[in-house]
């Protein structure tokens, strides 16, 4: 839509409460608005399809003050005066990634993250899904990513250590009608997007392969190419594999304020002191249109999506093999701005349903309500009647980082010429990471050559070993590991079958996380059905012993969330 027209709209609709204005980078839109709804119908109408030109938003929601990040709150001088060729700001899949690629080369490399641990944000608050990249049109940065990253993963998965498996993807149709339509779709899909592998498949396919789902599907699209991962332990594991190649990560670490002189970033204030860089790569997530501007780059908006996930006990789910959904070409059934909303049988083999997606201006409000549960599970049993709520053994919520575009903005800043923004990354961020992180890796070593020398790390090693997964091991394997440690006979986690070597393996990692939170997303403990009721208590008390603190400081999570907390320090703060 042409700025004169937009204008007109805007004033039709909402009087002179809104100005627009345009310059090579950007629409601006300002004022205030009663409602957040109207403030994302404005910003939708001012957006220019196939544009460089992204949508600003600086509407004001009346009476909401702007939402800010948590902030970590240890205040030290731990950093304070280091001086690093690269800084990356966000510890998710994004940053992790990138951060991993550039330690092949010799550089002083930093990653901070605000939160208590890595893949804290979307990085852990999604479906864990590799997509094929068949729901996505040509001609979006993300679709040109898709594929190729989607292909990366075998290998990824084996240098890194992290399991992933390819159990394809059917989105199925009772409406027969629909067929010639579908049909064509996967045409256009195969051939023209480049997505090889969709194929149309009878509703005779579906009974013999998948009979777990909805037997009245006449047909379907198949993708054999999906596959799930987890998605916190992959962002983990890079991390662990770039501090093995030099990195650093400094965890409750925030961005605050940034010096920019003569259009170049020259230091960033952080909670921990001032540090010093060449090039600052953004992967803040939904706070990247924040650091952005911190960056006298503000080019973009970011518009929180949030989504509800719901989990089901593994024992429950022999019913699903694969990822699945049911689809419909009624507007009213499907969730706008959403991939996911589908069956998944994760690589866990727990069952996975979800999630929705509500717009809404909070940026970490990851409560849940029934509201979406009830509206997930109605959705879904339409994929599968097996499908039953007895089954759920907790759900959550996370957030995508969307722009007003839907797309993603990888770029070097246009008016700050040493940050890289990787922004706007939401579904399939976690499918295109590895192939993104190598562009991104290309352009920041472009942009230090033209001030200094850049060489490649000689001792760069790219495979990172795990520890042992008890739950994994054959009973001959079992027995080896405990004579030789009989700590990994010592169960500490019945639903998972974690052991106490185990956790002090995960305590001895690279990337040192010692909270019950932690332990649990790296080898489980507190996953199963009893959520932690009976593990969480003996993993606290290992961590004690290891780290050498009173059990009542040991940490759930963050910093302030001691289990032995008096809840009398929250009164007298």
């Amino acid at each position: 839509m042409k700025i004169e027209r937009l204008k007109k709209e805007l004033k039709e609709l909402f009087g002179e409460q809104l100005e627009v204005t345009q310059t090579n980078d950007s629409r601006i839109l300002s004022g205030e608005l009663d409602s957040y709804q109207d403030i994302l119908y404005a910003c939708n109408l001012a957006v220019l399809k196939k544009s460089k030109i992204h949508v600003v938003n600086n509407i004001k929601l009346k009476g909401v003050d702007k939402v800010k990040p948590i902030l970590p709150k240890i205040k030290d001088s731990s950093l304070d005066g280091e001086i690093f060729d690269v800084v990356i700001i966000g510890g998710g899949i994004s940053g992790t990634s990138i951060l991993r690629e550039l330690s092949k080369w010799n550089l002083k490399l930093l990653l901070i993250e605000k939160e208590s641990d890595v893949a804290n944000g979307q990085s852990s608050r999604n479906d864990g899904e590799i997509h094929p990249g068949v729901d996505l049109s040509k001609g979006s940065v993300k679709q040109s990513y898709v594929v190729k990253g989607n292909r990366m993963y075998d290998k990824i998965s084996e240098e890194l250590d992290v399991p992933f498996k390819r159990i394809g993807q059917i989105a199925g149709f009772t409406n027969i009608w629909l067929a010639p339509i579908i049909w064509a779709f996967t045409l256009e899909r195969k051939f023209h997007c480049k997505v090889d592998d969709t194929r149309f498949v009878s509703g005779k396919f579906i009974k013999k392969h998948f009979p777990g789902l909805n037997p009245d599907f006449k047909f379907g699209i198949y993708n054999p190419s999906s596959g799930v991962i987890s998605p916190y332990e992959l962002t983990i594991a890079y991390a662990e594999n770039a501090i093995e190649n030099g990195a650093r990560i400094s965890l409750n670490t925030a961005c605050l304020s940034m010096d920019i002189k003569d259009h170049e970033i020259k230091s960033i204030e952080t909670n921990r002191g001032r540090i010093y860089t060449k090039v600052v790569i953004n992967c803040a997530g939904v706070f990247s249109d924040d650091v952005a501007e911190m960056a006298d780059d503000k080019f973009f908006s970011i518009h929180p999506r949030k989504g509800t996930i719901v989990i089901g006990d593994k024992k429950n789910s022999s019913f699903i093999n694969t990822i699945a959904s049911y689809k419909s070409l009624n507007k009213k059934e499907n969730t706008s701005h959403s991939k996911g909303g589908g069956l998944i049988k994760t690589i866990s083999s727990n069952t996975l349903a979800g999630p929705d997606a509500i717009e809404t201006y909070l940026k970490e409000d990851y409560s849940t309500d029934m509201d979406s549960i009830n509206r997930i599970y109605s959705k879904q049993k339409k994929t599968s009647s097996y499908l039953s709520e007895k089954n759920i053994i907790t759900y959550f919520s996370g957030f995508r980082a969307a722009t007003f575009e839907e797309d993603y903005i990888l770029e070097r800043g246009r008016n700050t010429k040493n940050i890289i923004h990787v922004a706007g990354i939401q579904s399939p961020g976690l499918t295109t990471a590895p192939a993104v992180s190598l562009d991104i890796e290309d352009l920041c070593i472009s942009i230090l050559k033209e001030t200094m020398d850049v060489s490649k790390n000689e001792n760069y090693n790219p495979y990172r070993k795990k520890y042992p997964r008890l739950s994994e091991l054959s009973l001959e394997e079992r027995d080896k590991l405990i004579k030789d440690n009989p700590d990994y006979g010592e169960i500490v986690c019945r639903c998972e079958e974690v052991s106490k070597g185990e956790i002090i393996d995960a305590l001895d990692r690279p990337l040192k996380v010692p909270t019950i939170n932690a332990i649990k997303r790296r080898v489980r403990p507190g996953m199963g059905r009893c959520q932690g009721g009976f593990c969480a208590p003996l993993v606290a008390k290992i961590i004690s012993e290891h780290e050498n603190v009173p059990l009542k400081d040991v940490m759930y999570s963050g910093v302030d969330s001691k289990i032995g907390k008096d809840m009398r320090e929250d009164k007298n703060e």
